[in-house]
């Protein structure tokens, strides 16, 4: 489980283990209907966080969030949707004291594989003394942040330029947390709503059975 999958959720092989897990698979967050898309293609990833879609933790409701969330976590308003800027020069600390390397000034930060909830599993820093690619998603999100990055599923823009170098990074994310299994936030939702202990499992682990085994 995780806090807030972001409307999305992940597949256990894209944070972990190379092992597919049939339960733990990619779900909408939604009783929509609507199918998922295909957010392993970096177009539809970004359109995807760009959209901010409905979904069941999509809410900023006190008295929900105030049952999942810890004192401190209720401090975090921006979830479902985020934005993290960082400047070249706390980037490049960050990175450089994250990694335990140098890599110079940051050129760019470079998809390369996203799971299907849009979460980065690989991604390239490409500094002016080194390129590496980092994954999969809690490196990421430890290699980006001075703790950890609220979720890998995110988009980067860049503004300025100073002989070929961004000035700033502005990161523009979705969810919080690796995504995999129960979204808390969106369960919460679906008990306020009336849905029952299994339709909310049943929606999260799709294709599991519960069983009574005493």
């Amino acid at each position: 489980f995780s806090k807030c999958c972001g409307g999305a959720t992940e597949e256990f092989q894209y944070c972990w283990d190379n092992i597919r897990k049939p339960y733990l698979l990619a779900v909408r967050d939604a009783d929509s209907g609507q199918p998922l898309p295909d957010l392993t293609v970096e177009e539809n990833a970004v359109a995807w966080i760009k959209s901010c879609p409905e979904a069941f933790c999509h809410t900023d409701d006190k008295k929900i969030l105030s049952q999942v969330l810890r004192d401190y976590d209720q401090e975090t308003t921006q979830f479902y949707r985020w934005t993290q800027t960082y400047t070249q020069q706390q980037l490049a600390d960050l990175v450089a004291a994250k990694l335990k390397m140098e890599v110079g000034r940051i050129k760019a930060l470079e998809p390369v594989e996203r799971g299907k909830s849009g979460r980065l599993v690989r991604l390239r820093i490409v500094g002016t003394e080194r390129t590496i690619t980092i994954g999969k998603e809690l490196e990421i999100r430890s290699v980006l942040s001075e703790s950890h990055l609220l979720s890998s599923a995110f988009y980067v823009e860049t503004e300025g330029e100073a002989d070929g170098v961004p000035q700033r990074f502005i990161l523009h994310g979705a969810g919080w947390g690796h995504g995999v299994g129960l979204c808390q936030i969106g369960a919460a939702v679906m008990g306020e709503k009336g849905y029952l202990y299994d339709e909310i499992l049943l929606h999260y682990y799709q294709g599991a059975d519960i069983k009574r085994l005493y």
